[in-house]
């Protein structure tokens, strides 16, 4: 009997070994060069999820293009900083640059390199430089691990605390305070103004003692040192830890020692690989390698923020640069809410809900030290970037998905304080008097502004309906109906009014505005574009105004076959079918919106022309700013076949999935599987029971269980 148990328990452990060995990869399928080349503004580098640091190579630290500071074509390179942001419009970050190299270079440090030897993957980066340096690069989630392999023992490295990825600014340090504490430590500060103003601290430390170093002089404008250091290595190898943190060196020293107390390079690597996995694994797809590969580094997009900034004893520095203790551990920064409000943080809320109180526990420290709510924060600063105030949805949305680890009675009055104070782009005054924003009182942006506040107005008063506060419900109701103010029923259009009332004259539907490019009545889109904005929250509202649902159909129908102006990617004006713009996010929803039409097959044919024509798995993968992941959730979503037309109410629109089977492992250990004919044509079943709806419910969806459109 024991010999029987014994070899029962040998089959039972090698069982268990083989699964575990079989388990699958998921970072193979994951490229960060998706998104390098052109308008999508990723990094190649490494990082973890929800991390504080992002080493990787800078091409060039100022302009448009360098956002992220790397364009996949460029073939040269500055160096190494070790923070970077994903996706976005404008640069920041790119904090201590490193540069290794064996010869004086005098002035110029940038470096060529064999673009063939250029690797990376989830968690990790390498590239072989033109004098034959080896760069390797990883990250814990706030310590950045970079590793030089020399071709000799005679080693350099260029250490300059006074790059950064610039945006219209040709000075970004105010102030700074390093210090070379031996010959393997530099510590310091650096006080930047750019995008935001903020407070970074570091400490750098080395495998090796530096010989010396000699400071280079300070070029006009600069407040921050620049360094060469000269090694004598033992094994060609040089390896360099930088911690950072938002409150002291001592909190940067710490977060180094707790995370990164060894110097095992390799380990650091599979730790990260083994920590992407479990993210990773949250869905699997049945699909071709091609469309694997393109899901995967949506996913990886998808996680690279927020980054919580938060120290590991939880302290972080706020918005009003007072030192404080984080619940849980945990405060977010960048926080590209205009564009993720839509659909990546719904997405969080299935796939990550753990994180969920911590963002919206974030929203409301930020509202405490700021006075409003954020509205996009970068390294716990506001930059007061885009229009509305796209927190409240963020916050509604989560208390209507039973999220109850936060506040909501605080969270409604910082809803009230944000849509009543004025503060950058919100003059609450102006829109209450007039039901609008005027654009003969505001310099730029009057419809859009109107619009978007609209969307918030009504998540304010579907938070305030839920607590059982009537009045702040009823006021809210009526302010998110200002945006029928602006529709003007001749054109069939949202168009700019005067505190008279008149229309805007001469009337351009078709003509892009921007307020960096072109101002005028709309934010990175044109009339057309925008004219939709309302049906995030008022679908019904809207096809009364068009005059039905016939007239409805009608205007999609014009709306994604209506030439216009050439593409233009500083106006929004890309990715386009028709009017519709993938490239930017006002659109995102709009080919969703068949499913309330006469016609939802068609919309289901234009969603899966958007979701092939418009994604890669090239380096030119992401068509438009990926946006610190809202580009991506697009596409994940879409895979999935549903997406949140409305994304406060946990209602998910069905559309069209783009794979065979999709496997969603959900918390409490419960899965959705997603199974699909792949026609257009279908009905639909949850748990074997037909459903008549035109969406799905969050509730329903961590519930589990088996979706099928057939």
């Amino acid at each position: 009997m024991k010999k029987a148990l014994l070899i029962l328990f040998a089959i039972v452990l090698f069982q268990g070994c083989s699964k575990k060995e079989e388990a699958t990869d998921f970072t193979q399928f994951v490229n960060p060069f998706i998104g390098t080349d052109g308008t999508g503004h990723t990094f190649p580098g490494a990082c973890l999820p929800f991390g504080m640091v992002q080493p990787s190579p800078d091409n060039v630290d100022i302009g448009w293009d360098y956002t992220s500071g790397y364009q996949y074509k460029n073939p040269e390179i500055l160096g190494f900083s070790q923070t970077h942001l994903s996706g976005t419009g404008i640069n920041d970050l790119g904090d201590v640059l490193l540069l290794p190299f064996v010869e004086n270079k005098g002035e110029n440090f940038k470096t060529g390199y064999n673009k063939k030897t250029e690797k990376a993957s989830p968690g990790t980066y390498s590239v072989t430089l033109n004098d034959s340096i080896k760069v390797n690069l990883t990250a814990t989630e706030r310590v950045a691990f970079n590793q030089f392999v020399y071709p000799t023992n005679k080693a350099k490295l260029l250490v300059d605390i006074q790059h950064g990825l610039r945006f219209l600014t040709d000075s970004l340090v105010l102030d700074s305070k390093v210090s070379i504490e031996n010959n393997n430590t530099i510590s310091g500060y650096c006080h930047n103004k750019n995008w935001v103003e903020r407070k970074y601290f570091f400490t750098l430390t080395f495998d090796t003692s530096f010989l010396n170093a000699t400071e280079l002089p300070k070029k006009p404008k600069e407040k921050a040192p620049r360094y060469i250091l000269d090694f004598e290595l033992k094994n060609k190898t040089l390896q360099a830890k930088i911690a950072f943190s938002t409150v002291s060196i001592e909190g940067a020293k710490n977060n180094l020692k707790t995370e990164l107390p060894h110097w095992d390079f390799e380990q650091t690597v599979a730790n990260a690989k083994e920590k992407w996995n479990d993210y990773l694994s949250k869905i699997e797809i049945e699909a071709p390698l091609k469309q694997k590969q393109i899901f995967y580094t949506s996913l990886y997009h998808l996680f690279t923020q927020p980054s919580n900034i938060a120290d590991v004893d939880g302290q972080y520095r706020g918005a009003d640069d007072k030192i404080a203790k984080a619940p849980n551990g945990e405060y977010y920064s960048t926080l590209s809410l205009w564009d993720t409000y839509r659909a990546a943080n719904p997405l969080y809320t299935i796939l990550v809900p753990e994180r969920v109180n911590g963002f919206i526990n974030t929203m409301l420290l930020h509202h405490k030290a700021a006075g409003y709510l954020p509205i996009w924060t970068d390294w716990g600063q506001e930059n007061n970037c885009m229009i509305g105030n796209h927190a409240i949805p963020i916050i509604t949305d989560a208390y209507n998905k039973g999220f109850k680890g936060f506040d909501a009675n605080e969270a409604l009055q910082a809803m009230i304080e944000t849509t009543n104070k004025n503060h950058p782009n919100n003059d609450w005054d102006l829109y209450n008097t007039y039901g609008y924003y005027p654009f003969d009182k505001i310099d730029n942006e009057a419809v859009s502004r109107t619009l978007e506040s609209g969307y918030d107005d009504y998540c304010v008063a579907l938070l305030a309906e839920k607590l059982g506060n009537k009045a702040v419900a009823e006021t809210y109701y009526k302010r998110a109906s200002y945006y029928k103010n602006l529709f003007d029923k001749n054109t069939g259009l949202m168009r700019g009014k005067e505190t008279n009332g008149n229309w805007r004259t001469p009337f351009e539907p078709l003509k892009p505005t921007s307020p960096m490019n072109n101002p005028g009545d709309y934010t990175e889109a044109n009339a057309w574009q925008y004219s939709w904005a309302s049906t995030q929250h008022d679908v019904v509202g809207l096809t009364q105004l068009l005059g039905g649902k016939e007239q409805f159909t009608k205007q999609l129908n014009t709306f994604f076959t209506l030439s216009g102006e050439k593409d233009n990617k500083h106006l929004g004006q890309e990715g386009m079918i028709g009017q519709y713009a993938h490239g930017n996010e006002p659109s995102h929803h709009i080919s969703y919106l068949y499913a309330f039409s006469n016609e939802p097959e068609k919309g289901r044919k234009l969603i899966t022309q958007i979701y092939n024509q418009f994604y890669n798995n090239t380096p030119n993968g992401i068509t438009g700013n990926d946006d610190c992941g809202q580009m991506s959730a697009w596409y994940i979503l879409t895979t999935l076949g549903f997406y949140p037309v409305n994304p406060a109410t946990g209602e998910f629109v069905f559309g069209m999935p783009q794979v065979k089977k999709a496997t969603l492992h959900l918390k409490d250990n419960k899965k959705l599987i997603v199974v699909s004919s792949g026609n257009s044509k279908y009905t639909i079943k949850l748990n074997e029971k037909n459903s008549t709806k035109n969406s799905i419910s969050y509730s329903q969806i961590m519930n589990g269980g088996n979706l099928t459109f057939e």
